[in-house]
């Protein structure tokens, strides 16, 4: 989630978010102070209640702002350079500023707000916050020297801790990186792309956020899918049903209805979000990152991307997927021979036997359902949220030996967003916001992000951590309340997971706390907090039938666990798939065809499927945008995440004991240590891929 300090500026991923400080630059030697004002509730709600006009009044105040912070550290003599007044005061601009809490704020408005004007009026400040971020931090070689004087001349005279040094010393790299040392008509180029970049990229998210599309079908057309959920439907005046492509909808039928050409239609739709207009944005992102990686010294976007990431090259990132895709490719095989043994009904594989990828969700389903009665959809009765939340707070309570409390809250940016607090040792260490059912408009996939960095003070104290989890889960009926799948639940799991990793990181650094770690390790804690939901124990402690309240009977549990790695080798595969769609568009050449590319890999990693014309996914694969070249990521840290999972497991899923070193090797650190010295410091020894591979069964 973290690239480098100053890339952080333009990681959108992450979506990370500040929560308004009052912040007062000097120029004289003394500290910059900062006083957090967002610990209540109110306070945290009143971040959120702005008016388009409010945004665009304050956005000028606050880049001002921030530029008197920046003149402030360079008028200091060299010799009275401090840590704190110019180490700490870069830290706190980079990441408590009233310049950054209000892009970051205006950046969670643009993806959650229902509000048109708002939202526009929150991209445009964006925008052009992100301008004065790379006329004036980033390109200001004043700034640069300052702070490198500062550590040449000063730092031996001060006593710093572990973190501090780790900090110096990654700024400086990341100063290097972003081309501080180039000459000023080269700097120059690099800063116009970067203004162009930040713009196509935040264009690029909002037309994924904001393309509603949908498919009109007959009553007929919906078989299998239930009446419940029919009945959520709307239809129009031809009595014809409105199918959307938000993820509650979209899996509900590619999993469930067994008319073939509902699926293809649907499937059609939901593939080609932001198509046709984010396949030309993202082709100038690929021209624009690689002529702003050649000007900074790179071959591509893909070495510049990656150099300071845990695997460092792309080269090595590449060999790892390779190595598990081609471990994963005869359990694939095997997967497809078993799932198309018996085909179902509305199942016809192409003249060369490749499943279509519409009926691919449905064939697994219909596997489960015919071989096992498990229904998947049954199953998630025994899921509805309010329980399935609240154990999940009882196994963090315990685990990880802190407490949550719920409070009532009004006013954020709608009445679904719900609060809870997070206390240990009866002191404040975070509050979460949870905005969880689908809405036109809204961000469409599920996040943590990140208002307040949860960071240390330099008398001691804390300032406490202030996130948000983002869903789009199935909203209650009349007749139901919200039931979740398991993958459903998993995906709270993970961001749950990204959120107690913000929570329990805080460090003494603001910009390197929680989550604003290396991008490929950041997924670690998330993924590795999947894996409770596959122990029987917890699957039976956090569910419970939404009307007899019983939990989940072990005959089902029992099946749940032997069918776990029904399709591991195609996650593997896909996944691997994926990521080498990211590194090759970032790779060598500025002028590629994204449909062409996903084509060639596709029938490489994915060979047993058939690939629609009609499918141009990259168009709405947001992580092109926020993760870049490091998509590979998500498989890297599975690795590490099964490592650290199988050591808990030995202790106990609920035991506090290895639940308080796992947070004190792990998620304490944030990103202001390497990671892999973290994962050695946990395990007592390197980690290896033993127990993944052991785990996806290859």
């Amino acid at each position: 989630m973290k690239k480098s300090l100053i890339q952080l500026l333009f990681c959108s991923i992450s979506i990370i978010f500040l929560a308004t400080l009052s912040y007062c630059a000097k120029t004289t030697k003394q500290d910059i102070p900062m006083i957090n004002k967002a610990f209540h509730t109110n306070e945290i709600i009143s971040l959120f209640t702005l008016t388009p006009q409010d945004i665009t009044t304050n956005t000028p105040l606050y880049i001002d702002e921030a530029k008197k912070i920046v003149d402030a550290i360079i008028a200091i003599p060299d010799y009275e350079r401090t840590y704190a007044n110019t180490a700490r005061a870069l830290d706190e601009l980079f990441s408590l500023s009233n310049l950054a809490i209000a892009q970051h704020t205006y950046e969670a408005l643009e993806l959650l707000h229902p509000d048109d004007a708002t939202r526009n009026a929150a991209h445009d400040a964006y925008i052009t916050m992100q301008a004065f971020w790379v006329d004036h931090v980033m390109s200001n070689k004043a700034l640069y020297n300052a702070f490198t004087a500062y550590a040449s001349q000063q730092t031996e005279n001060e006593g710093l801790s572990a973190q501090q040094r780790y900090f110096i010393n990654d700024t400086i790299e990341s100063f290097k990186r972003e081309g501080l040392s180039l000459p000023d008509e080269t700097l120059e180029q690099v800063n116009i792309l970067r203004k162009d970049l930040a713009r196509l990229s935040a264009d690029f998210d909002r037309n994924i956020a904001q393309d509603n599309r949908s498919i009109t079908v007959t009553y007929d057309a919906l078989q299998g899918l239930g009446d419940d959920f029919i009945a959520t439907l709307q239809q129009n005046e031809n009595g014809l049903y409105t199918l959307g492509v938000d993820y509650p909808t979209y899996f509900r039928v590619m999993e469930n209805c067994s008319v073939a050409e509902t699926r293809h239609q649907l499937y059609i739709a939901f593939s080609n979000r932001g198509y046709p207009v984010n396949e030309e944005l993202l082709q100038q992102i690929i021209i624009k990152r690689d002529e702003l990686s050649r000007l900074l010294g790179y071959v591509d976007y893909a070495h510049f991307d990656i150099d300071s990431q845990m695997a460092h090259t792309p080269e090595k990132a590449q060999a790892f997927i390779n190595d598990l895709a081609q471990k994963a490719l005869s359990k694939t095989a095997e997967e497809v021979a078993l799932l198309t043994a018996n085909i179902p009904h509305s199942v016809n594989l192409t003249p060369d036997g490749k499943l279509q990828p519409w009926d691919t969700a449905y064939i697994q389903n219909n596997y489960k359902k015919t071989h096992y009665n498990l229904d998947e959809q049954k199953i998630a009765e025994y899921f509805p949220m309010e329980k399935a939340v609240a154990e999940l707070l009882d196994i963090y309570r315990q685990f990880f030996s802190i407490d949550f409390q719920e409070e009532a809250a009004s006013g954020l940016w709608h009445e679904d967003v719900s609060v809870v607090r997070v206390i240990q040792n009866g002191h404040l260490i975070g509050t979460l916001m949870l905005d969880l059912y689908p809405r036109p408009n809204k961000y469409s996939h599920a996040a943590h992000t990140t208002i307040v960095p949860g960071t240390y003070k330099p008398d001691g104290t804390l300032i406490p951590d202030v996130s948000i989890v983002i869903a789009n889960f199935s909203k209650p009926t009349a007749t139901q309340p919200s039931l979740l799948k398991r993958s459903e639940v998993e995906t709270f799991f993970h961001e749950f997971g990204h959120a107690l990793h913000a929570i329990l990181g805080a460090t003494e650094i603001a910009s390197l706390s929680g989550t604003h770690t290396k991008t490929d390790f950041v997924e670690l804690p998330s993924q590795m907090l999947e894996e409770w939901l596959i122990d029987k124990d917890i699957l039976k402690k956090v569910s419970g039938h939404y009307i007899t309240g019983q939990p989940l009977p072990d005959d089902i549990i029992d099946t749940i666990i032997e069918l776990k790695n029904l399709s591991s080798g195609y996650f593997v595969t896909r996944q691997a798939y994926l990521s080498t769609i990211a590194l090759s568009y970032f790779g060598p050449g500025e002028h590629k065809d994204p449909y062409t590319i996903m084509k060639q890999l596709y029938a490489r990693f994915l060979p047993h499927m058939a690939l629609s014309p009609e499918n141009h996914f990259y168009a709405s694969f947001g992580h092109l945008t926020g993760y870049g070249a490091k998509y590979y990521g998500y498989l890297w840290s599975k690795v590490f995440a099964l490592d650290i999972f199988t050591e808990i497991k030995k202790h106990g899923l609920l035991d506090p004991v290895i639940g308080q070193k796992y947070v004190k090797e792990i998620l304490s650190k944030g990103g202001a240590q390497d990671p892999n010295e973290l994962l050695y410091n946990f395990l007592g020894r390197e980690p290896n891929a033993q127990a993944f591979l052991k785990d996806m069964g290859l």
